[in-house]
């Protein structure tokens, strides 16, 4: 993990804090390209009612539509919590690179038992099980603190 990975996630809990404030699940990513300039940012919007509003699915149709295949290959997606299924299986078929993750799903999983919160409408799964040969990283010990919290405070 460089300082520029570390710098990365940390927009992406900004980003996170931001939905937050905005009344929204607190999840953020980034888009960064092989020349560590970022290309895209979002956060969560699924409070609009659509519930596919993820940032991580929102950077693969900028990237499907902004990006060439290999500029899309190249490309690393930071994000606050491990892609969901839906999130993982767009990062695949859009053919984006490598992923650096702070919180695993199955972490957010635990948390929001934790919370006494319902189960997801969608098996929590390793991105690895959806997409093949990925590279991914994750968890971040030196930052799950503060990703944490954002879920404890929008659950609580």
């Amino acid at each position: 993990m460089t300082e520029h990975d570390l710098a990365y996630l940390q927009r992406c809990i900004e980003l996170a804090e931001i939905a937050l404030e905005r009344g929204d699940e607190p999840f953020g990513s980034v888009l960064v390209d092989a020349t560590g300039k970022v290309r895209f940012e979002d956060h969560n919007r699924v409070g609009s009612g659509d519930k596919t509003r993820h940032p991580e699915f929102e950077i693969a149709r900028w990237a499907a539509n902004n990006l060439t295949p290999t500029e899309r290959a190249a490309a690393t997606v930071y994000t606050s919590t491990e892609h969901c299924p839906m999130c993982a299986a767009a990062h695949g078929w859009v053919g984006l690179g490598n992923i650096v993750y702070i919180s695993s799903s199955a972490q957010l999983a635990a948390w929001l038992n934790e919370f006494g919160l319902p189960s997801a409408p969608v098996n929590t799964l390793p991105i690895s099980d959806i997409v093949p040969g990925i590279v991914a990283t994750g968890p971040v010990p030196s930052l799950l603190d503060q990703v944490y919290a954002l879920h404890q405070r929008f659950h609580t």
